[in-house]
């Protein structure tokens, strides 16, 4: 018998009283051939061990005319488990309107009776009624019986993206089980047998015989098992949870689990392994210390196995091999093995609740609770495992690497284990996090927790933003925003081949908004925003973010073929085209998440048609992603070297719980303006910017903030400079003046605060601007932060660097030859339009290089004599 086969039931032979072979049946009663192989032989459902008929003799008892007496030799037993089915049977609800489906919702018939007769002489029937103790093998998805269980019991499944990961097909999805992680057994085989556990009214009396009467239906028999447990046998166990040392042999997935099926690593006999993955273990000292982040080391020696199984279920390691090591649940608290211990079971529902220090009003923020082996508590109505790969789940939630969030509006409930819970609280760059520890109590009804906002650069007219968030509803984009404490959330419709996203959330007009601790239903412009726009995209040209404009979408919303827009598409138009579009309509345009894609955004930015550049990272606070992108800044560096004061904002690019929004946000200074989403724009017009993972700064320049000018006389001379930075939990490592690209002066700081002036000579124009570094991860050099920059001009002298215009005119020239070769070609008259755009820049620019007394080397591209090669 398999290992995962319970000791605790012992079969009943019928080969007796087999009277018909599988494939003699009917249609209505019948099994499809490829479903039969389950029903010879020695079998295991459910656990509990049945010995069904072979394949080449009778194999099913039919119950049809006459009454049918098996021996039971005079067994005990507390319940006798049928395997067995009714004919397949038309639903007629009203004749001649509802009496066509055969779903098996008709219900109550007396199909058959079951009879144990007692050694004693006595008997007791039990009458099997259709859908209650049996039912037919197909089914509508509503029409589970009542008191018997599918033979099937439910399987456990992993995400789309694990599963490719672990290597596996993917064929059989559906029902979007990557999300819902698990198949009933009602939804796994289009036909079904059937288990009822017949409870025996006298346990005490040996059973002499069953005797199995049919009465108004026909039905199958397949097997019979029997049982002395006291507890109902096919009642499904709750949630409980063991961590597990792993024996030898034993290794995880590539997605840190073992895979649990029938088969596999591990299993149980009667129940269900929901999830086995690697346990995590924390430290305790620096959860409760000072550091930025006190992230889980994830363990490849042991698993928290979660599980739902009956009292005396039996679970499994390397069922799949030759030596399973096999535990008895039962005994689990009792007599705890080395290997195997049971954890606390998250069983006292609690109620809780986040304020801001000197409050009562609930808060939005993001919340993290683990118990003492590590296991994560999320709140009701949330994923014990968060999905974080793309596009397959986007909720109020956020998983960076191993450790969960749940993002909430300053309530929750959560089931909660007895003893110490750990606890982590964030709400952005001003509020200090918390982590905590709390002792849970069989009287603890409730938890309050307070935040203290220790930055208030909100109160001095600076407003956060993320400039690029995509998939979320607006309603979950104000949540995480404000538990995050970005005033701005920009979400943007947009296209991926034959996909759209969010595109029926865009009206051209709405602002979405929510107050600072009321939730999501204020109405006005409330303290945290959430605004509909679109990243327009092509693969080679490049991505624009389109923020803000009112009227209609401005589409295509993606164009030029794979993987951007559809196949077949043509080059229909130039980011140039889309963002005087957006401009027109009154937005902002964003060149995202710089430095690529590296093509037309030259172009677009030498003709004056963005706002600003962003930097993007989806996690600044994962182990596996970096900061702000030095390339990033670098490629930036370009255009400030040619004289374009255009400032820096930062983005997300959210589309995944994995990505954290907010995470590299943007600060801009509203100055005299009211906060709106409108006049945030015109603050980012500005120009007086910075953008950050963590650390505030600020910047004057003879009291002249980003986004502004300095004019000094054709002699030069010196400008005085004064910088702040401030970091809630973040330390910082260094701050560096930037002039022209190059550091100026760097300060060590190695703190969470410091301030600094600087007197610096100006002898050639020139930019300034202030680079802040430190790490989540301890990484030497990492960029936190970074401003704007103010432009310091001498004279009439422009700010203009010949290596730069080279690289530049160059990447333009790039985009002209795309557009000529490669590009699908639309109709000639818009190709002459597309091409025309991008000769506009590359003649801008190229005029601004003359002007400044620079006569490079022509390519061939654009050779005066030669003209164009293609």
């Amino acid at each position: 018998m398999p290992l995962l086969a319970s000791p605790h039931f012992s079969t009943i032979d019928l080969t007796n009283h087999y009277n018909t072979r599988q494939s003699e049946l009917s249609s209505t009663l019948a099994l499809s051939e490829e479903q039969r192989y389950l029903t010879y032989g020695s079998q295991v459902f459910r656990g509990i061990p049945f010995t069904l008929g072979p394949s080449d003799q009778p194999n099913v008892l039919v119950l049809e005319e006459t009454p049918v007496a098996i021996s039971a030799d005079h067994i005990s037993a507390t319940y006798i488990v049928f395997l067995h089915a009714v004919e397949d049977k038309v639903t007629n609800y009203q004749d001649g309107f509802a009496d066509t489906d055969v779903d098996g919702n008709e219900l109550g018939n007396s199909v058959s009776e079951y009879t144990l007769e007692y050694a004693d002489g006595t008997s007791a029937s039990t009458p099997i009624l259709r859908r209650f103790a049996i039912q037919q093998s197909r089914i509508g998805w509503g029409a589970s019986a009542f008191a018997a269980v599918p033979a099937q019991k439910p399987d456990t499944h992993p995400s789309l993206t694990e599963l490719q990961q672990m290597g596996n097909e993917l064929d059989w999805f559906g029902y979007g089980q990557g999300e819902v992680r698990h198949l009933s057994g009602r939804e796994g085989m289009r036909e079904k047998l059937w288990l009822y556990a017949l409870p025996n009214p006298h346990p005490d009396k040996p059973i002499q015989r069953i005797v199995c009467t049919p009465q108004r239906e026909r039905s199958v028999i397949y097997g019979i098992s029997t049982t002395q447990l006291t507890d109902h046998p096919l009642r499904p166990g709750t949630r409980k949870k063991a961590r597990l040392t792993l024996p030898e042999g034993i290794s995880l997935n590539p997605v840190d689990e073992l895979e649990c099926n029938e088969g596999t690593d591990i299993d149980i006999d009667m129940g269900v392994i929901i999830s086995a993955r690697a346990a995590l273990d924390y430290d305790v000292d620096r959860w409760l210390g000072s550091d930025p982040l006190a992230p889980p080391e994830q363990s490849t020696q042991a698993v928290v196995v979660e599980y739902a199984a009956h009292p005396q279920a039996r679970l499994a390691v390397g069922s799949n091999t030759d030596a399973p090591v096999a535990y008895d649940l039962a005994s689990l608290e009792t007599e705890p093995a080395e290997q195997i211990i049971s954890i606390e079971p998250a069983e006292r529902l609690v109620k809780i609740k986040v304020v801001e220090k000197g409050t009562n009003h609930p808060a939005a923020v993001r919340i993290h609770m683990h118990g003492a082996a590590g296991e994560y508590l999320p709140p009701r109505g949330y994923h014990r495992k968060v999905n974080g790969y793309w596009f397959e789940d986007n909720y109020g939630e956020f998983r960076c690497d191993e450790q969960q969030y749940a993002y909430i509006w300053g309530e929750c409930e959560a089931d909660l284990p007895l003893g110490d819970v750990y606890v982590e609280i964030t709400k952005g760059y001003e509020v200090t996090p918390l982590r905590t520890k709390v002792s849970v109590t069989p009287e603890t009804d409730a938890l309050v927790f307070e935040l203290e906002r220790v930055l208030s650069w909100r109160s001095r007219g600076w407003v956060t933003a993320d400039t690029h968030v995509h998939f979320l509803t607006p309603q979950t984009a104000l949540l995480e925003g404000a538990a995050e404490g970005v005033n701005v959330v920009n979400l943007l419709a947009s296209q991926w081949g034959e996909m759209f996203s969010n595109v029926s959330d865009f009206d051209g007009k709405t602002t979405f908004s929510a107050g600072d601790l009321a939730g999501p239903n204020e109405i006005g412009e409330g303290e945290f925003l959430v605004r509909v726009g679109t990243e327009n995209r092509m693969q080679v040209l490049g991505h624009i973010s389109l923020l803000g404009y009112s009227g209609n979408m401005i589409h295509p919303l993606c164009t030029g073929g794979p993987s951007e827009s559809a196949i077949g598409d043509p080059q229909e138009v130039t980011m140039a085209e889309w963002a005087q579009r957006c401009i027109d309509q009154g937005g902002l345009t964003v060149m995202p998440h710089g430095p690529n894609p590296q093509c037309e955004r030259a172009a677009d930015l030498v003709l004056g048609l963005i706002n600003a550049v962003e930097m993007m990272t989806f996690n600044p606070q994962s182990k596996n992603m970096g900061q702000i992108s030095p390339y990033g800044i670098a490629d930036w560096y370009r255009y400030l070297n040619l004289g374009y004061q255009v400032p820096i904002c930062g983005g997300s690019d959210k589309m995944a719980a994995s990505s954290l929004l907010g995470g590299i946000r943007t600060y801009a200074q509203m100055g005299e303006l009211a906060f709106s989403y409108e006049n945030w724009m015109e603050a980012m017009r500005r120009g007086n910017t910075f953008v950050t993972v963590g650390p505030l700064v600020e910047l004057t320049v003879e009291g002249v903030a980003p986004g502004g000018e300095v004019k000094l006389p054709e002699s030069g001379g010196t400008v005085n400079l004064n910088w702040n930075v401030e970091s809630v939990s973040l330390p910082v490592e260094s701050v560096e003046i930037i002039v022209g690209s190059l550091t100026h002066e760097e300060v060590s700081v190695n703190g969470l605060s410091a301030e600094g002036s600087a007197a610096i000579p100006i002898s050639q124009s020139t930019w300034i601007a202030i680079r802040v570094r430190g790490s989540y991860q301890n990484r030497p050099g990492e960029i936190a932060a970074h401003t704007s920059a103010v432009h310091i001009l001498v004279g009439d002298q422009p700010i203009f660097s010949k290596a730069d215009a080279i690289t530049v005119l160059e990447q333009i020239e790039g985009a002209i030859a795309y557009v000529d070769t490669l590009a699908p070609r639309p109709d000639v008259i818009r190709f002459k339009q597309l091409r025309a755009t991008l000769e506009s820049a590359h003649n801008r620019l190229h005029q601004q290089m003359h002007r400044n007394g620079f006569f490079h080397t022509h390519t061939p591209l654009h050779n005066h004599e030669n003209g164009h090669e293609h």
